[in-house]
C-alpha cells in the first residue's frame, strides 16, 4: 500500500475547489489512457462539497461523462429518494446536471428495493455488481477504481467502517451490511477495507476543527480497527486533502512543507 501524502488548504471552500479540479484532471487522464474512468463517491459535507464545486467548475466539460463509472463507498440503508441517502445528495449536488450514462451510475440498493429490509442481501448484490465489473487484471473482485474518495469522521470512521465494529475487521468480503452504526441511521451498506485498498488512488477528505483529532490519530500510527481511516490506502497513491483547521493537530513532522 502507498504512503499517505498530505495537502493542506486554507479553508474548506478552497479544499473543495482544489479537490474538484484534481478530480477532473484524474478522470480526464484515465479516459485518455484507458477510454473510461471509475470513481467511488463519498457522502457527507466534504464529499458533497467537492461534488458541488465540480458542478460549478468551468473545466467540468473536459470530462466525457458518458464514459465514467460512478460507485459509492457506503450508503444509508433507507428508501429510494430519501434525502439522507448519499446518492440522493449526489444527484442534487452534481449528477443531475451532467450527461451521465444511467447504466454506469452504480447506486447501492435502497431499503425498499428488490432486497427489502435484508441489508446483507443488498450488500451481497452490490458485491456481485462490483465483481461483474472487475476485469481479469483487477484486484480483489472489484474494478480498479481510479479514485476512491472517503470522508473522515470525527471518530476516524471512513465509509461506514466504524472503530471496533465487525465491518472494519472484514478481510474477505468486499461489501457488507452494517447494523448498529453509532451514527444514524444505524443500518448501512459499506465497502470494506479490502475493496478500498484495491483502488489506484484513495483520497481522504477532512475539513473543520471537529476532524482535527481524527486526522492526527489516523496519521500517527494508529491501528485500522481502532482508527479505520488509518487503514484506507490506495495501491498507487493515498492522498489526504485537509483544510487548515483539520490539520491543526498534526505533528509537525507530518505537515507538508508548503501547501496552498
Amino acid at each position: 500500500m502507498s504512503t499517505p501524502q498530505l495537502v493542506v488548504h486554507r479553508d474548506k471552500e478552497l479544499m473543495a475547489q482544489a479537490a474538484a479540479a484534481r478530480l477532473i484532471t484524474r478522470i480526464v487522464d484515465a479516459q485518455a489512457s484507458r477510454g473510461s474512468a471509475s470513481v467511488v463517491l463519498t457522502g457527507g459535507r466534504n464529499g458533497n462539497g467537492v461534488l458541488a464545486a465540480l458542478a460549478a467548475a468551468p473545466a467540468r466539460d473536459a470530462v466525457d461523462w458518458s464514459r465514467l463509472d460512478l460507485w459509492w463507498g457506503d450508503e444509508r440503508f433507507l428508501p429510494e429518494g430519501d434525502p439522507d441517502r448519499n446518492v440522493t445528495q449526489a444527484r442534487e449536488a452534481l449528477l443531475d446536471s451532467v450527461p451521465l450514462d444511467p447504466e454506469r451510475v452504480h447506486a447501492m440498493p435502497a431499503s425498499d428495493g428488490p432486497y427489502g429490509s435484508d441489508v446483507d442481501a443488498a450488500a451481497a448484490a452490490y458485491a456481485e455488481e462490483l465483481a461483474r465489473a472487475a476485469g481479469p487484471k483487477n484486484h480483489g473482485g472489484v474494478p480498479a477504481f481510479d479514485v476512491l474518495m472517503l470522508g473522515v469522521g470525527p471518530d476516524t470512521h471512513v465509509a461506514s467502517l466504524f472503530p471496533e465494529l465487525p465491518a472494519v475487521r472484514e478481510t474477505e468480503r468486499t461489501v457488507v451490511g452494517v447494523r448498529g452504526a453509532p451514527k444514524p441511521p444505524p443500518t448501512r451498506v459499506t465497502l470494506t477495507l479490502p475493496a478500498i485498498r484495491a483502488a489506484r488512488e484513495v483520497w481522504l477528505l477532512a475539513a473543520g476543527e471537529d476532524k482535527a483529532q481524527a486526522a492526527a490519530i489516523a496519521l500517527s500510527g494508529a491501528g485500522e480497527v481502532q482508527a479505520p481511516a488509518a487503514g484506507a490506502r490506495g495501491r498507487s497513491r493515498t492522498l489526504w486533502l485537509l483544510d487548515a483547521a483539520a490539520a491543526s493537530r498534526l505533528p509537525r513532522a507530518l505537515y507538508p512543507p508548503a501547501t496552498p
